[in-house]
């Protein structure tokens, strides 16, 4: 099989001394949930599970998962009514920028400010202790791996909880396409992986497309941040330490990151909306200094799923399964 994003060639053996090892169970592998809530597997039997959610459905398959830390999770597979999920989250007229940032995790173009949880920063001192008895213990122990792994499942819960929240009340969302291995290799490094930018529109991405949002990304050498959101007239580049300034053209005064957000909405085209029509016109891309424009047509935006720059493949139609994971008590 195919996945997207790597190379073909030989099937890659697992490692029996990695840190994440899984075994997925078709329907043929005869496994079953009992009556009693437990799930019985071959070869293993009855295993008591801490339910997450309830299943909508039978599952297809399941994939049984154990992390860095030891923690087993069962991973089921659905197939979910799309209908279902329209009802679910109906249509709206809203339309939202969002840039995201380090200071704030991301700013809304209405003005709202999205506090960054800053989870890793607040556990280094966690994470250095444990790395200190980690030196002083033999190899294989967990503590750190853990210690980190309950910063990414905070992490994670916090994007989950914000992005479904952006979902529910939007119905066209605009973000830039922010070079996030680029920022990596700069000195704020360690707080761009703390706040994981990819993992949220990774999130927001397959959210729109099962729940008929449309999400657009803009270039990312728009220069959100210099251009005035009143009169249009870019101000030239400002020094991280500004964070409000004055357009010399009209006079406005701007909150950075707010005044970057009603750009990257009206970059995207989303100015606009109209609950059950097309949110608006094609995104309008950033052109790198001395390059003209080749053509000045709009194009269409799609009613849900992901806009993408012209030249990339449109994303592959969204598949109705969804994925439901549960603990599995040791």
């Amino acid at each position: 099989m195919h996945v997207p994003g790597r190379g073909l060639g030989s099937p890659r053996l697992k490692s029996r001394k990695g840190a994440r090892q899984s075994v997925r169970f078709t329907a043929n592998a005869r496994w079953k949930i009992t009556d009693g809530g437990r799930l019985n597997l071959p070869k293993i039997g009855a295993v008591k599970v801490k339910w997450s959610r309830t299943l909508p459905a039978t599952p297809s398959s399941v994939t049984v998962i154990k992390d860095a830390a030891g923690r087993f999770f069962a991973s089921f597979v659905i197939d979910t009514d799309p209908a279902e999920d329209a009802a679910r989250m109906p249509g709206t007229d809203r339309a939202i920028g969002i840039d995201l940032g380090l200071t704030h995790f991301a700013v809304l173009s209405d003005g709202t400010k999205i506090d960054s949880p800053r989870l890793l920063r607040r556990a280094e001192k966690k994470l250095k202790k444990a790395q200190r008895e980690l030196s002083r213990k033999q190899k294989g122990s967990k503590n750190r791996a853990k210690a980190r792994l309950k910063v990414a499942d905070a992490r994670r819960e916090f994007h989950h909880q914000l992005s479904s929240k952006l979902i529910s009340e939007n119905q066209g969302i605009a973000v830039e396409d922010l070079s996030v291995a680029g920022l990596a290799r700069t000195r704020l490094a360690k707080s761009v992986h703390d706040a994981g930018w990819s993992q949220f529109v990774a999130m927001l991405e397959y959210k729109a497309a099962r729940y008929g949002r449309t999400l657009v990304k803009i270039g990312r050498f728009t220069p959100t941040s210099q251009t005035c959101s009143t009169c249009g007239a870019v101000d030239g580049p400002k020094p991280l330490s500004v964070r409000e300034w004055t357009c010399t053209a009209c006079g406005t005064l701007h909150d950075r990151d707010t005044n970057a957000a009603i750009n990257v909405r009206q970059a995207a085209g989303l100015a606009a909306s109209a609950c059950g029509a097309s949110v608006g016109p094609e995104p309008v891309l950033a052109q790198r200094e001395g390059q003209e424009a080749t053509d000045s047509r709009p194009e269409t935006v799609p009613r849900s799923g992901t806009a993408t720059s012209p030249g990339r493949p449109e994303s592959l139609p969204f598949r109705a399964r969804s994925m439901s994971i549960v603990f599995l008590r040791s």
